[in-house]
């Protein structure tokens, strides 16, 4: 029995070799059903033959005209050069990468009709790297549709991938290409036909409406949008069923070593502390593997609740380890289990990448040896050369710095006699609960949503940095009553675009300013230990005021750190100064953050520090940045692949979300059959939907 035409491999199509094949799979094309699946990224109207002398520089349109010269020229580089007129005007068309073929193609006297974004040149308007192709005088635009723009990958152009749709979808008119959907799935009402949608898609029409294009809520894009999150979700919820199938070492803490942590500690567990904790220690009982997220914000008392269950597992008779993503961080993690678990007579292990040859061997010996009980490192812990003696339970700290693939390696190296460990992820970042529905199917899911008592709210200035003397004043006045602060700049060189302030510059303008205190400087060029020197003696009080970059977003605990300075604000998303401003706060003392910002701002800068200033709540927050960033941004492309969806919106389509629920549970219940086809059109063999328990 011969395949399907749709399933045939893409090298079926005429002019597809090897090479171009191999091409093609970055933008998951294998089959040529899978062409009908690169969906455009945006439409353009090229109906409309713009006149040479009427172009304007910035603009992008359509040219017809006579080639006068063609040219290779060697300023700087080798270029191809070619000037062409219509009678209005003379326009150079400029070509960096070019063939013998294409310069005889471009010869005195052509006709040619090309499409590009037009810019100031040298010697007047010009277009580099346009879209041309010859026409006949008088030849009237082909184009009976909008234009799709397809996104791009090396070696594949816009007009060589239309063609290649273009045939796809001629078998599609022909052949059809299958619905995987059953009949009595729920769908959204008012939703075109799978091949009505394609075809839509791919050739909107001229009268499209094109704004509804633009936003992606087209009844055909949300007919793809909703199979495409419904394949995601059935995925995701197939990878949690899978997870509980493993089998897992039961940690029952016939030794309390949990308890007794619990009761060491000088303060108590807040009640969503507990909870999370109960959640936890439900988990850790059963002899399937634990994949939870804990989410809380800043401060919130994520790691203590960690460490108890790291406490869990030692009372177990078995080994706990936490991957932080910075050796700052895991050296910070270091400290506070240390001095946890020291009373309870438990031993603490480091692994990082910058250990002296001599630490490190000894490190690793106390890991495989057992003796030490809990280990903390970055991604170190998951390297060669590292073993475990019974790794129980895997702590991942900033889950969104690494990836599904990172996370299972570590995980990996604790299976034994065919059992997994128990994953406990953390995140400072909030997660809306509709994106978390969504991109967390595979997850149970925990949030501490409630700060420690004596935590008092950050107050937040927003500020012109006009006002930057009072600021400096405000920072030198701090510092007087014993006080520390932060000074952060989003670069660390120069630039003329971005127009910030350099943190070097900035270090030594505020050290002239501020004679009386000591100023230091981190930022993510200095040597690790560099770096890690200035940030402890900051903690330690040495460092009155610390000017730094970003890289303190996830950083050390400074209680005594009573001020942040945010320089371009207006620079910065959302989750983002949520982040650096819960540097300061975490003692008794009233804190504050100050968001200096360049005018004019843009409508989304102000509102991103509006919504700064109006609230601490990091969970609000998240549903704020969701709306004005969307999920890629907020979750990071690396931590899953709805980052990068190819229809589908998580914002856009979050009311779809309860009825791609509904549609799952069919599927699952009643038409795995369905599943496999679906998976492999829209995630193919993508690595980030990896095992994860």
């Amino acid at each position: 029995m011969s395949e399907p035409r749709e399933q045939r491999p893409v090298t079926a199509l005429r002019g597809v070799g090897e090479a171009l094949a191999a091409r093609l799979t970055v933008l998951g094309v294998e089959q040529v059903q899978d062409l009908l699946f690169v969906l455009p990224t945006r439409y353009e109207d090229r109906t409309r033959v713009l006149p040479i002398g009427g172009l304007i520089g910035g603009t992008r349109g359509v040219v017809e005209g006579e080639v006068q010269l063609t040219e290779i020229t060697f300023r700087r580089r080798r270029q191809l050069i070619c000037r062409i007129a219509d009678g209005s005007g003379f326009l150079t068309l400029r070509f960096f990468y070019f063939s013998a073929a294409q310069q005889q193609g471009l010869a005195r006297g052509t006709r040619i009709r090309c499409f590009g974004e037009v810019r100031r040149g040298p010697i007047g308007l010009e277009m580099v790297h346009p879209e041309y192709r010859r026409v006949a005088p008088d030849e009237r635009p082909p184009e009976d549709a909008l234009t799709p723009i397809y996104p791009m990958t090396e070696g594949v152009t816009q007009g060589r991938l239309r063609m290649l749709i273009g045939e796809a979808l001629h078998e599609l008119e022909t052949a059809g290409v299958r619905d995987w959907l059953p009949p009595d799935l729920p769908l959204p009402p008012g939703l075109p036909s799978l091949r009505d949608a394609l075809r839509f898609v791919h050739r909107p029409p001229l009268d499209a409406p094109l704004d509804e294009l633009d936003a992606g809520s087209h009844p055909a894009q949300q007919r793809l949008a909703f199979e495409e999150l419904l394949t995601h979700q059935v995925v995701m919820r197939r990878l949690r069923a899978e997870a509980h199938q493993d089998p897992a070492w039961p940690l029952a803490d016939p030794a309390g070593f949990e308890a007794r942590f619990v009761a060491s500690l000088p303060y108590a567990l807040t009640g969503a502390q507990r909870r999370t904790l109960t959640d936890i220690d439900t988990d850790l009982a059963r002899d399937q593997p634990m994949v939870r997220l804990v989410q809380g914000d800043v401060g919130s008392g994520k790691t203590v609740v960690a460490a108890a269950a790291a406490a869990r597992a030692v009372g177990s008779g078995r080994q706990a380890a936490l991957m932080a993503p910075t050796e700052l961080l895991a050296e910070q993690h270091r400290r506070n289990f240390e001095a946890w678990f020291r009373p309870l007579g438990v031993t603490v292990a480091a692994v990082s990448g910058s250990q002296p040859a001599r630490t490190r061997r000894s490190a690793l010996a106390l890991v495989a040896s057992g003796e030490a009980q809990v280990v903390v490192g970055t991604h170190a812990l998951f390297q060669d050369g590292l073993e475990f003696h019974d790794l129980a339970l895997v702590i991942v700290d900033e889950q969104h710095r690494f990836g599904v693939q990172q996370r299972l390696r570590l995980a990996q190296k604790g299976e034994r006699e065919g059992r997994l460990p128990h994953q406990l992820i953390m995140t400072a970042t909030p997660i809306p609960r509709t994106l978390a529905m969504t991109a967390y199917a595979d997850l149970d899911v925990s949030a501490i949503d409630e700060l420690p008592p004596g935590r008092t709210p950050v107050r937040t200035v927003v500020a012109a940095e006009t006002r930057r003397h009072e600021v400096v004043a405000r920072i030198e006045a701090a510092c007087r009553e014993g006080r520390q602060a932060y000074w952060v700049c989003p670069l660390i060189d120069e630039s003329e675009e971005l127009r910030c302030q350099a943190a070097e510059e900035t270090a030594a303008t505020l050290t002239a300013a501020l004679p009386g205190l000591r100023v230091g400087l981190v930022h993510g060029r200095m040597p690790p230990r560099a770096k890690d020197a200035a940030m402890l003696e900051f903690q330690a009080g040495r460092i009155q005021l610390l000017v730094a970059t970003t890289v303190i977003e996830v950083g050390v605990d400074v209680p005594n750190a009573t001020l942040m300075v945010i320089e371009n604000a207006e620079r910065l998303g959302l989750a983002q100064l949520h982040q650096l401003r819960g540097r300061v706060g975490r003692g008794a003392h009233e804190s504050g953050c100050v968001l200096l910002y360049r005018a004019p701002l843009g409508p989304l800068a102000r509102a991103r520090l509006n919504a700064i200033r109006d609230t601490n709540d990091g969970f609000a927050i998240a549903e704020r940045d969701l709306e004005l960033r969307g999920p890629g941004e907020l979750l990071g492309t690396r931590q899953t692949g709805l980052a990068r969806m190819r229809v589908a919106d998580l914002v856009r389509d979050a009311a779809m979300l309860p009825l791609v629920q509904r549609a799952a549970e069919a599927l699952l219940e009643r038409h795995t059959d369905r599943i496999p086809p679906l998976t492999a059109r829209w995630i193919g063999n993508d690595d980030r939907y990896g095992r994860i328990g």
